[in-house]
């Protein structure tokens, strides 16, 4: 009775198990048919291939699922163990096709193969703009489109989905290997071996500030065209970025992070502050760029060395502009111009202080002060207005000093002329002339008429109240004074010219009557040689035509800065 009721059991439990061994031998049956297409199918017709290639993998997945199902019907049961036997062969069909040498490991590696092909073949570099190789603000390039066809893309993508995330990681080998290559090609139309230069290779960055330019454009042209084309087919084949981060790990961007950092030692000086303003204001426009590139995790090394950036160029930045009218104080011991022209430092002041206030700059440093300013919780309001009032006030001090050091009371005169006519003239109708305002452009003006009328009694003026009753006298009076005053200059034309008439005026009318009581053998001079040689005094040593910011920047330029020795005017 036990017996028969344990073959009942038995019996019960193999009808149990048959239709899940059924429905095992029935999915290993298509698993065949597939393998058979898998094995036949050449990669020529790629989508059929892949579609295959699914299809099997899917077979196969689900006879190993299968299989183990079966098993737990029939593990426990004796009279079935060649089956089981055989359902444990079945449910290890996948792991065999996917051994390097099965089924699957030959597709897996003719694929890859595919893959290769695919990248190489429709992967080139990016187009470089003609306008990255000049200065000019205009770009009439188009646009580079993306060198990817979206059939290779698609393909790329299907060729991934077909294996599990662990295979993928092959894939993404192969991609990074080829499309670092591509942006190597990419960047060598640039020309980049400025990005080495070291400190001991320039004096001051006023020798680089050409390629501080260049860095500008090719940093943006490599962020928004390279990286951001890496970035969108990362994305697209492979559904995230760790390939895109190793890919800019090895792309050259910390090159041009070095090249900041080198900016950022480079002597304290005036003119760093508007390059080290120029590299911030590239980064901030490429922030979205960089914090979308760069902000995950294996880009971290990338995040830290541009945060160090930002904050030394924030920091340096700042540093000098609050020790600009410090350091126009300190230039305050040097000698004035000996012809009373205008000091180099007035003109490159003028000039600096007003790009300062420029709206390529003005904006920029603004936002530079106010992060110093937030980091350092400091509630400094209209920081670079004052700061510039203070530099021109500082100027106007020195100009002051300067003029005192002249011993000649007339060249005195020509020297605060010279300065208050540039100061109005040149600051009129620009940024630091509505800062500073109209009372003090018209204060200026009125210096220059004051000192004009100065420098007529101090000069002709006296030569007259002691020479004006023999011809002789007169004439030798006026050769002393010509000669003295030959050494002279008055920069701006028009001021020479009225003054010139104004000298005319005063000592013309004289020369006449002396000249109709004398005899002709004490006459040296006509009236008409006289005039012109008062109107042709004063005159510039350079031409006119030459910008004066051009001639003095890089004379000035290292003298404006902490680090350097007083020198003459």
């Amino acid at each position: 009775m036990a017996s028969h009721c344990a073959t009942f059991a038995i019996r019960d439990h193999v009808h149990r198990a048959l239709p899940t061994v059924s429905a095992a031998l029935n999915v290993y049956q298509l698993v065949n048919e597939l393998r058979t297409k898998v094995s036949a199918h050449s990669s020529s017709d790629l989508t059929s291939y892949l579609s295959h290639i699914k299809q099997f993998r899917q077979a196969l997945t689900l006879l190993t699922n299968t299989c183990k199902l079966a098993i737990l019907w029939v593990q426990d049961t004796t009279a079935l163990d060649n089956v089981l036997h055989l359902l444990e062969q079945l449910r290890d069909t996948e792991k065999r096709c996917l051994h390097d040498q099965g089924i699957l490991g030959v597709a897996f590696s003719v694929l890859q193969d595919e893959f290769h092909d695919l990248l190489i073949q429709n992967s080139s570099p990016v187009p470089v703009p003609s306008s990255l190789f000049s200065s000019g603000d205009e770009d009439t390039d188009p646009l580079p489109q993306p060198v990817l066809p979206i059939r290779v893309v698609d393909n790329l993508k299907a060729i991934v989905g077909c294996f599990p995330a662990c295979d993928s990681r092959r894939f993404m080998s192969i991609y990074v290997e080829v499309r670092i290559t591509t942006v190597k090609m990419s960047l060598q139309g640039l020309d980049l071996d400025y990005l080495d230069i070291s400190l001991s290779e320039f004096d001051s960055v006023q020798d680089i500030e050409g390629y501080v330019d260049e860095w500008g454009r090719h940093l943006e042209f490599v962020v928004k065209n390279v990286l951001e084309l890496e970035y969108t087919l990362c994305h697209q084949v492979f559904g995230q970025l760790d390939c895109f981060s190793r890919i800019a790990l090895r792309s050259g961007i910390q090159g041009f992070i070095k090249f900041g950092n080198t900016i950022t030692k480079a002597k304290k000086e005036a003119i760093k502050l508007f390059k080290l303003l120029d590299v911030f204001a590239v980064l901030h426009n490429l922030r979205q760029d960089f914090n979308r590139f760069f902000g995950a995790k294996p880009c971290s090394e990338i995040q830290t060395q541009t945060r160090d950036l930002i904050k030394k160029l924030v920091n340096g930045a700042s540093e000098i502009f609050h020790e600009l009218s410090a350091q126009v104080q300190l230039q305050r011991l040097m000698d004035p111009p000996p012809d009373g022209s205008v000091p180099r430092l007035v003109s490159f002041v003028t000039e600096y202080s007003e790009e300062l206030l420029d709206d390529d700059y003005r904006p920029v440093l603004d936002q530079v002060l106010e992060i110093h300013c937030s980091w350092y919780n400091n509630e400094k309001r209209h920081v670079v207005s004052v700061e510039v009032q203070n530099i021109m006030k500082s100027l106007e001090l020195n100009i002051e000093t300067w003029a005192n050091r002249y011993e000649d009371g007339a060249l005195r005169c020509i020297f605060m002329m010279n300065t208050s006519c540039y100061l109005s003239k040149h600051v009129k109708g620009t940024r630091l002339g509505d800062l500073m305002g109209e009372s003090w452009l018209k204060r200026h003006e009125d210096r220059v008429e004051y000192y004009a009328q100065l420098y007529l009694r101090e000069s002709w003026g006296k030569m007259l109240l002691t020479n004006s009753e023999r011809i002789k006298g007169f004439t030798e009076a006026f050769d002393q004074e010509y000669g003295k005053q030959s050494g002279w200059v008055l920069c701006d034309n028009s001021l020479r010219w009225k003054t010139g008439q104004l000298i005319v005026g005063v000592i013309i009318p004289v020369y006449k009557r002396l000249v109709e009581r004398s005899s002709n053998k004490y006459v040296k001079y006509s009236s008409e040689s006289i005039e012109n040689m008062v109107t042709s005094m004063l005159q510039p040593k350079y031409g006119s035509n030459i910008k004066l910011l051009d001639r003095i920047r890089s004379v000035v330029a290292g003298r404006f800065s902490p680090t350097t020795t007083i020198a003459a005017a």
